[in-house]
């Protein structure tokens, strides 16, 4: 008999097993581990459990839909019951029951993997539930009603358990990750350390509870670009993205907060060191502090005693040698009694302790691993110090946490670290949580969110948080804007300078263009200031540099200028600009409108993009610095070449502020015969760069197309002709460009990049393929590439987060695009959704030619979707779907489509779960598709009859080059014999 009639004919008893001792207990347990195996979805756990509806109900509910879902659901049924109920009850329940199996735990969302793991964690949370509940008030994510809604007393402590994993699901993906987080490191998920058996030191608990209480005070306001106001991280704070390398294991699984110091995306398991990299304004200094407060108050990080925060701009003024144990203690929290026993404390137990550097692209020395040092009461210069702890030579077993650009990571760096995470600004969920978080007023934050949607570019500036903040600052100035909405970051800039300006209570209200005139002497003050600041890798400024530049304390109140609050050491006021990229516009705004600088300023600024390639040191600045600069200047020659970026910055500010549409602002106070000089030299400049990288591209080998592997320096010059704004410059420069494929990989592309691109790219003379593989596109970098649409004949957008809906506006546009025949989307985050868009492109154009969407989400409803499409086109010539989940269904579908393809040449089923059916539907392809030469069938669970079908059908088709079939349901028997029938097999 099987499962499914014992299902009825044992009702009654199976009831009165779950039922009858009056708890839900048994009941709720089965439904754990059917959640678990995936044999019941949400939906129906919803259904089953309906609060307040009687037990015997619920699992007559549980019975009815088991029954309904067939054989192996019943089994997998009675094996639940044999699991949960007293073994002289579960050993009634039939034996033909199939094993419960655990389900892996690397899930690809935290919401499966609260379903999947859910016996585990209930059992897991049911010790911790107060801590659990404590942390997730903490970190923000519970409130006190929650908690109140989670620890009713009618719930045992497993319902509470329950209860708990349930309304983490309803908050989202963030407390869900958040409660994964703390049960790894709170129970058995990893390996935790306990804490309770160390036996600490008096003196160290007395110290820890000073450094946290140190640590929640300097981090519970944002510190890197709230100069204006207090606000608080908890209320401000947006996680950005984080994704680890592409070709790592765990690319693609979600990355949280704690993720940093865990295992995740490990490639070196000897190393200790943890680098964050992100362009400037990605949040990289605002996610540390949110990591130093969280750990300050007990809501993470806990397997860590001690953390010790340090900033490389603050680590720069200091010139003394120091050992290890003055730096932290003098530079973090100094111990009030017991320095000698806490820090023995720290070198026996390395294990505990968490170092953060934030900003290693600011230290003025590049990183080295020549001068090894490894005892640490050794002094050294900081540099030193920094560098062997880095490398693991000093403390090792410490974990550090170091930011900076990428720029700076070179690959003497990369070897010593035990993993690269890549934070990536904000996603468009997060643009929109951080505008209404800013907001306090709703309808102001709906129409900040409804003026950004209006315009997609200044929607794209918003994944940098710097520029989001800005925007949000400056919402008066932007929803009074009309038609002179902001397009660039120029014109971001000159926004938060306009606001400043006109909000300090200094200055009369001024209108039009004369607030600029009004205030150009303090423009300058601090122009001058951040231009000698930028030139000499200076961030930090003492009184002397202020009075040396002419800065009064009323150009310090303007708020562009703050208080340095990370050098404890310093016994004098120390200053910095709210963000590093202000301080670059405001040098920007010196070379523009000040009389003492001249075009090869500009000049010096654009040549920069040789350093790395030449190996010089960025003295070719130094010419525009006064004499009394210079010294210093030659004194840093041997110092990094990481500060180009900052230089790169400052000359797309510049490009920006010399274009025709803001000349206006510096003509009263800077003679025209000047302004209109430095603007020749800016787009000479730009466009003797551009025609040296034209240059630089090699000959094509002979049969092959003419291509061009663009660098890093090429998208900068592509984003300072975007800031100039005028089409004509654009299209002069761009005339010069002929290439049939454009390589762009590897470029820490994101909207903003992709929508200076398609504003440059449009321009083109003929029509090119456009790779965009492994970077930050997303969907609104989608949207932004739609002007340069009809200039693509290709377009690759592999690894960049694209979901369906960035898919959506791109197919609209291709459609309508003559020459654009070819789309690569491959590991994006695509589902069936998309194939009705795809299907309505294969219908409309009748010139596209290869269609490749492989490693994403699409099931069988999206495989017959796209072969409605596939009845009536005429002209496809690649299709790749590997990597998806379309099994037989699916297949069939799609070879029903194919059968009569007189164009179809290569065609990739790999890792879709197709079986012996699926093959057997493609045997009909292979005998009637005069086209086809490659079919791809690897890894699937396909058994000899398919093959059999497939080895009869390449006899009627001998142009058939190959069909690929490794890694299926075969014996390696099979495997020879079939070789032996049909050489064209590749197994």
């Amino acid at each position: 008999m099987c499962a499914q009639e014992l299902v009825l004919k044992q009702r009654t008893q199976i009831l009165h097993a779950l039922c009858s001792s009056g708890s839900a207990e048994y009941l709720e347990q089965v439904l754990d581990i059917l959640l678990a195996q995936g044999e019941l979805i949400w939906e129906d756990y919803q259904n089953i459990q309906v609060p307040g509806r009687a037990l015997y109900t619920n699992a007559r509910q549980l019975l009815d839909l088991v029954y309904a879902k067939g054989v192996y659901t019943c089994e997998l049924f009675f094996a639940a019951l044999k699991q949960v109920l007293p073994e002289e009850q579960g050993l009634s329940f039939f034996g033909c029951c199939s094993d419960i199996k655990e389900k892996g735990g690397d899930q690809s969302t935290s919401a499966q993997t609260l379903l999947t793991q859910r016996p585990v964690l209930v059992s897991e949370l049911q010790g911790s539930i107060e801590g659990a509940l404590k942390a997730l008030i903490l970190s923000g994510h519970f409130t006190s009603a929650d908690t109140t809604g989670v620890l009713l007393p009618l719930y045992t402590p497993s319902q509470q358990a329950r209860r708990l994993l349930d309304h983490v699901r309803s908050k989202g993906k963030s407390a869900e990750n958040f409660l994964l987080q703390y049960i790894q490191q709170k129970q058995d998920f990893g390996s935790p350390i306990n804490h309770e058996k160390l036996s600490l030191p008096k003196d160290f608990v007395r110290y820890q509870k000073k450094l946290s209480s140190s640590l929640s005070a300097q981090s519970c306001f944002l510190s890197t670009y709230g100069g204006t106001s207090h606000l608080s991280l908890d209320d401000i704070y947006t996680e950005g993205q984080l994704e680890l390398a592409h070709d790592c294991v765990d690319a693609h699984r979600p990355l949280g907060l704690e993720d940093l110091v865990g295992t995740v995306g490990t490639v070196n398991e000897e190393a200790d060191t943890v680098l964050v990299s992100g362009e400037a304004g990605s949040g990289k200094s605002t996610l540390l502090q949110r990591l130093h407060l969280l750990w300050a108050r007990g809501a993470a990080f806990q397997d860590f005693l001690l953390l010790f925060p340090f900033s490389c701009r603050g680590l720069n003024s200091e010139h003394r040698e120091l050992s290890v144990q003055e730096l932290l203690f003098q530079h973090c929290c100094w111990p009030d009694r017991g320095q000698e026993e806490i820090f023995q404390f720290i070198q026996d137990h390395p294990q505990l302790i968490l170092f953060t550097f934030d900003g290693l692209d600011e230290l003025k020395q590049s990183f080295s691993d020549e001068h090894r040092i490894c005892c640490p009461t050794q002094r050294a210069p900081v540099h030193i110090l920094l560098f062997n702890l880095i490398q693991g030579s000093l403390m090792k077993g410490v974990r550090k946490v170091v930011t900076s650009r990428p720029e700076a990571v070179d690959p003497v760096l990369k070897k010593h670290l035990c993993k690269e995470v890549f934070l990536k600004g904000f996603s468009p969920s997060g643009i929109d949580c951080f505008v209404r978080k800013h907001h306090s007023d709703p309808s102001v934050a709906a129409k900040v969110m409804e003026s950004l949607q209006s315009n997609t570019a200044l929607l794209g500036l918003c994944h940098s948080p710097v520029l989001c903040w800005i925007v949000s600052q400056c919402h008066k100035e932007l929803l009074g804007c009309g038609e002179g909405s902001p397009q660039t970051i120029t014109d971001v800039y000159l926004m938060i300078l306009q606001h400043f300006l006109q909000h300090q209570i200094y200055s009369k209200s001024t209108t039009g263009l004369r607030w600029i005139q009004e205030n150009k002497d303090k423009v300058l003050h601090l122009g001058q200031l951040a231009f000698q600041g930028i030139g000499t890798s200076c961030y930090i400024f003492t009184d002397t540099d202020l009075e040396t530049c002419g800065v009064t304390e009323k150009d310090v109140c303007l708020g562009f200028l703050v208080q340095c609050r990370d050098m404890p050491f310093s016994h004098s006021k120390r200053y910095e600009f709210l963000h590093v990229t202000l301080q670059c516009f405001f040098a920007a705004l010196y070379i523009v409108m000040s009389n003492n600088t001249d075009c090869s300023t500009i000049q010096s600024l654009f040549e920069l993009r040789d350093m790395k390639e030449t190996g010089q040191s960025t003295k070719c600045f130094s010419a525009c610095l006064p004499s009394s600069k210079r010294q210093e200047w030659d004194f840093q020659r041997e110092t990094t070449a990481a500060e180009t970026p900052n230089l790169q910055i400052t000359a797309t500010f510049v490009s920006g502020l010399l274009s025709q549409r803001h000349q206006s602002l510096w003509i009263p106070g800077c003679p025209c015969a000047e302004l209109e000089k430095k603007t020749r030299q800016v787009l000479r400049c730009l466009s003797k760069g551009m025609q040296k990288h034209f240059k630089s591209i090699p000959k094509p080998v002979e049969g092959e197309k003419k291509s061009m592997h663009a660098m890093p320096g090429f998208v900068w010059l592509i984003k300072c002709i975007y800031e100039v704004q005028e089409s004509d410059i654009a299209k002069s420069i761009m005339s010069k460009l002929e290439v049939d494929h454009l390589k762009l990989t590897y470029c820490n592309i994101g909207p903003i990049e992709c929508t200076a691109l398609a504003y440059v790219l449009q321009h083109l003379r003929s029509p090119v393929g456009l790779q965009l593989d492994n970077n930050s596109v997303g969907d609104v970098g989608a949207e932004q590439l739609l002007p340069c649409m009809h200039v693509c004949h290709s377009l690759y957008l592999r690894n960049n987060n694209i979901t369906d809906d960035g898919i959506r506006k791109l197919i609209a546009k291709g459609i309508q695009c003559d020459c654009f025949m070819k789309i690569g989307l491959f590991n994006n985050k695509l589902t069936d959704a998309c194939t009705l868009h795809f299907s309505h492109l294969l219908k409309t154009k009748k010139n596209f030619r290869s269609l490749r969407l492989g490693n994403n989400n699409i099931t069988a409803k999206g495989a017959e979707q796209l072969a409605e499409g596939l009845k009536l086109n005429n002209s496809l010539q690649y299709l790749g779907l590997w990597g998806n989940k379309i099994g037989d269904p699916g297949a069939e579908a799609l070879a029903r489509a194919l059968e009569n393809s007189k164009t179809l040449v290569w065609l990739s089923l790999v890792g879709n779960g197709v079986g012996s059916v699926g093959a057997c539907a493609f045997a009909n392809v292979i005998k009637n598709c005069p086209s086809l030469e490659e079919l791809w069938l690897t890894e699937n669970c396909i058994t000899r009859p398919g093959v059999e079908c497939l080895v009869e059908a390449l006899r009627h088709n001998t142009h058939m080059k190959s069909v690929w079939l490794r890694n299926n349901d075969l014996s390696s028997e099979e495997v020879e014999e079939m070789k032996q029938l049909e050489s064209r097999l590749i197994f």
